[in-house]
């Protein structure tokens, strides 16, 4: 299996939506999106792509990974980083994150859900460190959260 990341298109939008949704209703099914299906295809299409900071993992034609992330002035976010639920656990998660972690400046935040269990341990295996946690009243889904924060150098996670 092959796996290739490239920036994102327009074209690519049902996919990285199809991924998004699929995704967070596979994992995360505690955390209610705000927004329905063609709300975020919607966003997807008119924000999320144009923003230009969207890699995507594919397999052949098929988008099965997408990662967004964004800088500023102090520091850097992954905004989203999500699979295919078929493709979770084959290390396309690890190369998205090790990509960003080569291309960032420092230092790289993100957020994630304190249940998503899952995702905590796979950040802190990559260095990074739980420097907040939330009780949510500030997300769209009103699911306690913690921010993590990630200031080292690149490890491929081994």
């Amino acid at each position: 299996m092959t796996v290739r990341q490239r920036q994102a298109t327009l074209e690519d939008s049902p996919q990285v939506a199809e991924v998004l949704l699929s995704s967070r209703k596979t994992f995360l099914p505690y955390a209610c999106s705000a927004q329905s299906d063609s709300e975020v295809s919607q966003w997807v299409r008119e924000s999320l792509i144009p923003s230009g900071n969207v890699t995507v993992a594919c397999i052949g034609s098929s988008v099965v990974g997408v990662l967004a992330t964004a800088r500023e002035p102090t520091g850097s976010w992954v905004n989203q980083l999500y699979l295919a639920p078929d493709y979770v656990g084959q290390r396309i998660g690890a190369q998205l994150l090790t990509h960003a972690l080569a291309t960032l400046p420092r230092p790289v935040r993100l957020y994630t859900f304190q249940a998503n269990s899952r995702a905590r341990a796979f950040y802190e295996r990559y260095g990074f460190k739980a420097v907040a946690f939330t009780d949510g009243s500030a997300n769209d889904e009103h699911c306690p959260d913690v921010l993590y924060e990630y200031g080292g150098t690149v490890d491929d996670g081994a």
